[in-house]
Order: C-alpha cells, then structure tokens, then sequence
C-alpha cells in the first residue's frame, strides 16, 4: 500500500544489489562506523530515493555504489557483476554541477560521448542535441557556462549524465544548492525523463518531501551507523505535486519514522 513500510528482503536479480555493506572511516579515536550491514537492491528502471537524518551515511553509501570508496566488509553488485570502482556504466549528478567553464553548454554535453567508443563526431553532436532537447536547452548549446543560471547548470549536468546512456544515474543532493521554485521545476524534468527513459536512478537527499515526489521507492537509513530500517513504496501518479495532499502525507510518515516513530525501528516490515 502507498507510504506503507515494505518487506527489507533483498532481490538477488535485481539490477543493483548492495549485500551487508560496512563502511569505517578513520579517525583520532580510531575507526568510525559510518554503516554498518546496509543491504537492498534496485530493479532495472526503479528510481529509488535514500533518506535519513543527518550524518546517516547516505552519501557514502552512492560513493560506494558509484565506486568512489570500497566498502570494508560486504559488495555491491550492478547487473551480478562487483562494482570495484568508478566506470561509465555509473555516472553521478552532483549537488554542483561541476561543468567545464571553458567549454560551452554543447562542449559539456560531448565530454562523457567523447570517451564512448564506436561513435563519430556527427554522431556524438546528434546524440548531444537529443539530450539537450530533453533538458529544454536546445538554444543554449553555443552558451558558456557562466552565462546560465543555476537550474540551467544542473540542466547541462544532467544531459551530460545521461548523454553516454549509463547503466544507472546517481544522485548526490542534486537539488539541494537551488531556489524552490527551481527545484520544483526540475522535479517536473527529472520525472518526465525518467518515465520516457526508463532510467535506473539512485538519489540521495535530505529533503523527504522531494524523495515522495521523486521516487517509486524510498530506503530509510537509521542515524549512524546507517543500516536499512525500512522502505516504503510509492504509488502515487505522475507527474506529482510536491505540495499535494497525499505526497505530504506520505513524507510525514517517512519524516516520523526518521523520527523514530514506535514501530519503524530497525527490522520493521509490513
């Protein structure tokens, strides 16, 4: 049912399986466990939200997934094979959107195609100016960086992500660093090209109100060390309102169990 609390199991075919993840970082007290037996999986087109307070460890949870860091115990699987570091196959989007500024929005755009093999120059342009479209900057392709707005910015960076058609996106608070009315506006964007896509996307946010209206399905992460307490799926119709009556009330229930609500403690199910 909407917004209730799912099964924790794990679904071994599933596109991205993360299995008793730990992950210590060293300290001047000794090691610090950031988290501590992490385990869920991802289908393929699934776009799945990781929330939790702060400090839970859910950016170094997309780190591993992207291959960034290596976990001290457990693995991380994306489509049965190890992931053991960075590749094209995971592309992340970053709060910032870490564009080259001495090429422009079209320049941008080809960088990720230019490492993509069997494609020739007309061919990595079609692809670019597709993914531009999608964005809706078609016009702006010859613009340079500092001529564009923040949204704009984190446009560009998303077509640069999606350009070179990877496996599955990673999102770091990629929302985070813009005005209000920006972001809502991306969150339009970003669900109308995940249904004309299709796109395994991973998100991770602090703001529980933008993983409703995101995603299909929410992991909640206890505070440190981070392990699954729960997850709750999404069936609201898109696009969504992320000022609707049920997403609010759907991201209350995940706000109270971050919380610690009686009866979402670790372990719980449905």
């Amino acid at each position: 049912m909407t917004g209730l609390p799912e099964s924790l199991g794990v679904d071994a075919a599933a596109k991205l399986v993360v299995e008793h993840v730990v992950k210590t970082f060293p300290t001047a007290m000794g090691r610090l466990l950031v988290l501590d037996g992490v385990d869920f999986s991802v289908r393929e087109g699934e776009f799945v939200a990781i929330v939790g307070s702060s400090g839970c460890g859910k950016s170094t949870l997309l780190h591993l997934i992207a291959g960034l860091e290596r976990p001290d115990e457990g693995r991380i699987l994306l489509d049965g094979t190890p992931i053991t570091g960075p590749g094209r196959d995971r592309m992340v989007l970053f709060q910032e959107s870490a564009l080259f500024p001495w090429r422009s929005v079209m320049g941008n755009v080809l960088f990720g195609l230019e490492l993509k093999p069997g494609l020739d120059r007309a061919a990595r342009r079609d692809v670019a100016r597709y993914y531009l479209r999608m964005v809706g900057l078609s016009e702006f392709e010859q613009a340079h960086v500092h001529q564009l707005s923040g949204g704009m910015k984190q446009r560009v960076a998303l077509a640069r992500a999606l350009a070179p058609n990877p496996r599955m996106l990673l999102m770091d608070e990629s929302f985070a660093a813009l005005d209000a009315m920006t972001r809502e506006q991306l969150y339009t964007d970003v669900q109308r090209i995940h249904q004309e896509r299709r796109k395994t996307i991973v998100l991770v946010t602090h703001d529980v109100r933008e993983a409703v209206c995101l995603a299909d399905r929410i992991v909640l992460l206890s505070p440190r060390p981070g392990r699954v307490m729960a997850t709750f799926r999404v069936d609201l119709p898109r696009p969504r309102d992320p000022y609707g009556v049920e997403l609010a009330r759907i991201a209350a229930e995940v706000t109270n169990a971050i919380r610690g609500a009686p009866g979402l403690g670790r372990g719980a199910g449905p």
